[in-house]
């Protein structure tokens, strides 16, 4: 009878044991999938890179002047053209920029940090008018690379006053969402609660479904 005892008394200490060996496996296996879950959520937010907010085309037009002299400065020759630029620009956001951790514990992406927006490209082209070259300085195909981006620094100084900035300002709101959709994509939380919101973004947050 005491021999029996001691081995169901075996058994169900061995049974214990495996129980809790198989238990400490789980959480390890289960910590290091929420671990991994949060790290490749973290890049994929941040693998979309750069996000196009808004766009604006311009037309504007460019005076350009050259003058070359020669021959101790008692020659000069000038070369001058009319320049039409159009041009797109896009604004938006560096999703690379922005500062965010992992709660693996509660499940949750926690924004601390939003980028502010800035020019992503400027795509000019270039229509020339009234060209005219000097005598020993014409236009070169040189030039054109030189013009372009001439074309780029004039549109971007022009951005400033054409209030793109601010609509995509206004825009972020809808960046933070989206980046809500991905997390929400492997069913954890966005905590953006560190980010200083509006309270007219704050009405849109409440009335949206």
């Amino acid at each position: 009878m005491g021999d029996v005892l001691e081995v169901f008394l075996g058994l169900i200490l061995g049974a214990i044991i495996m129980y809790w060996f198989f238990s400490l496996f789980r959480k390890k296996k289960n910590k290091e999938l929420t671990t991994h879950q949060s790290t490749v959520l973290l890049e994929k937010i941040k693998s979309v890179c750069k996000l196009i907010s808004v766009e604006g085309d311009f037309a504007e037009i460019y005076k350009y002047e050259n003058t070359k002299e020669r021959f101790l400065s008692l020659v000069s020759s000038k070369k001058k053209a009319l320049i039409v630029i159009k041009a797109k620009a896009q604004i938006g956001y560096d999703l690379k920029k922005i500062l965010m951790h992992a709660d693996d514990g509660k499940r949750k992406i926690i924004l601390t940090n939003f980028p502010q927006p800035e020019v992503l490209s400027i795509e000019p082209e270039l229509e020339f008018y009234d060209v005219k070259n000097g005598l020993f300085n014409t236009f070169t195909p040189d030039d054109l690379t030189s013009l372009n981006q001439e074309a780029k620094k004039h549109i971007k100084e022009k951005i400033p006053e054409s209030g793109l900035m601010e609509t995509a300002r206004k825009e972020a709101l809808q960046t933070v969402l989206l980046i809500e959709k991905i997390v929400e994509t492997i069913g954890w939380k966005l905590d953006y609660t560190a980010l200083e919101i509006s309270e007219k973004q704050k009405e849109v947050l409440e009335n949206r479904t």
